[in-house]
């Protein structure tokens, strides 16, 4: 990445992410400036790199600040700054209400105070799920993914008496006490920390998982796989 500066090499002009061709003071330089040109010999036309400070956070925890473009105090670069945190993501769900920016922009209906509800067109409260509800609608859709496959042994048991193996309903019930299990860690993460732990699976050095993050803790189905339909 390089940045083309202006003549007084006090504002960037431009960010130039992949190699093209370039017009300066008049010149159309081939993009090969930048694979066979010197940093010198670029900077002489204004071209400088982009270094980067920082690590990108990640965002399904985080909000960070867009990135940033600073000339270097000697002006031979460029840096890039990411990995700003605005915030963490909200692990509660949010009722949305009504700022007072939004009134004065006249978005909101007539009548409405700062902080008042956001309802929708049936008159509920709007709401913006947080990290937590998200989290356990994922080990719903989880556990009934796991679960979908032995739904015809339940319809035989139904209407035939056909009795579930004992296999299939002891590992049913697992599914169901990791499903509790998994929620209950959600419930109980007391900061974002704490949350991503709950998502975070360790490795050995051979690269093995020596311990399984909790949210895809659920029960082996090797045994029981030749049940699924």
């Amino acid at each position: 990445m390089w940045a083309k500066l202006n003549s007084d090499k006090d504002t960037i002009e431009e960010i130039i992410v992949h190699p093209k061709s370039m017009t300066v003071d008049g010149i159309t330089h081939p993009k090969t400036l930048f694979s066979l040109w010197t940093d010198a010999e670029r900077k002489a036309i204004g071209i400088v790199p982009v270094t980067t400070s920082g690590t990108p956070l990640d965002k399904k925890y985080y909000m960070e600040r867009a990135e940033a473009f600073a000339i270097a105090s000697d002006k031979n670069s460029v840096v890039r700054t990411i990995g700003v945190k605005v915030a963490d993501k909200n692990l509660a769900d949010v009722n949305e209400v009504w700022t007072q920016t939004q009134i004065d922009d006249g978005e909101a209906p007539d009548g409405t105070s700062a902080n008042d509800p956001k309802l929708d067109d049936d008159g509920n409260q709007i709401v913006t799920k947080g990290l937590k509800t998200l989290a356990k609608e994922k080990a719903d859709v989880n556990a009934n993914s796991l679960l979908d496959g032995f739904n015809w042994l339940i319809a035989r048991k139904v209407t035939a008496d056909t009795a579930v193996p004992s296999a299939v309903v002891t590992y049913m019930a697992a599914v169901r006490t990791a499903h509790a299990s998994i929620c209950t860690a959600i419930d109980n993460a007391s900061d974002m920390d704490a949350f991503k732990v709950l998502h975070t699976t360790e490795y050995n050095e051979d690269g093995s998982v020596k311990t399984i993050a909790k949210v895809d803790d659920w029960p082996d189905d090797s045994g029981v796989k030749g049940n699924r339909r």
